[in-house]
């Protein structure tokens, strides 16, 4: 097992997230360079960092933001598609990410709530399942790569839905594995390594295949999927370390 995946498999994430504070500074420097560049912080730098639970990624993680290939796809719709970051909105960002964290505190213009079980940078310790949000109270839903964790991904989904405001916006990524038309999930399936070595990450419950877009449409979202890489260069999408072809679940509650 390589370092970085023993780290990965090995150490609790909100113990990652909290030691991550005190490395990313050293690495920010260190990793400084012209080769790749994070739009997040708009630095450049000689390589990114190796991630990944089972299969090794190579130049992935930036070391300046902790973004990934997701993160920085993300920050680039964001940016350049939508006036979300200069709109007066209020936003829930369910289990924040450390490469927007900061970024989004200090949008005067959201009203900007974090929650989460675990995580150390969430506001509101919470159930996705049960939230403690009144009905129709967010213009904003931030909530991804969550879903997969979920035993009842469709409690979760409906508690998203209700916070959310009539016509607003959510996005929502999850691992999607495009050739699968349906998801997989199996209970039964308890071990750490059987787990990884299936789902990708051994605290994931399932495999998302292609159907779950129609998981989302059935809870009443209105659908966008957007392949957001298509907008780019093959030159940006290496500058960026982009994943090609990754969809941006974009929802709206009808």
């Amino acid at each position: 097992m390589s370092f970085f995946k023993k780290i990965l498999n090995t150490i609790p994430r909100p113990l990652l997230i909290s030691l991550s504070k005190i490395a990313r500074p050293v690495l920010d420097i260190y990793y400084r360079g012209n080769r790749y560049t994070d739009p997040i912080n708009n630095k450049s730098y000689r390589k990114f960092l190796p991630y990944g639970y089972v299969k090794i990624r190579e130049n992935v993680l930036s070391p300046g933001t902790l973004s990934l290939e997701r993160h920085r796809l993300l920050w680039l719709y964001l940016k350049n598609e939508t006036d979300l970051l200069t709109q007066k909105i209020k936003v829930l960002h369910i289990a924040p990410e450390q490469a927007f964290y900061k970024k989004f505190k200090q949008l005067k213009n959201w009203d900007y709530i974090t929650s989460d079980l675990h995580s150390p940078l969430a506001d509101i310790k919470a159930d996705i399942t049960n939230l403690p949000f009144p009905d129709n109270e967010f213009d904003l839903i931030l909530c991804n790569h969550v879903l997969e964790h979920i035993p009842d991904d469709s409690r979760a989904m409906k508690e998203l839905y209700r916070v959310m405001k009539p016509n607003g916006m959510g996005i929502f990524q999850v691992p999607l594995d495009k050739n699968r038309q349906q998801t997989f999930q199996d209970d039964s399936i308890t071990d750490r390594a059987e787990r990884s070595r299936i789902f990708g990450q051994y605290d994931h419950v399932r495999v998302y295949g292609m159907d779950y877009f129609d998981k989302l449409k059935s809870i009443g979202f209105n659908i966008h999927l957007i392949d957001y890489t298509q907008k780019f260069s093959r030159n940006e999408i290496e500058k960026y370390r982009l994943e090609k072809g990754e969809i941006l679940p974009v929802v709206y509650k009808k």
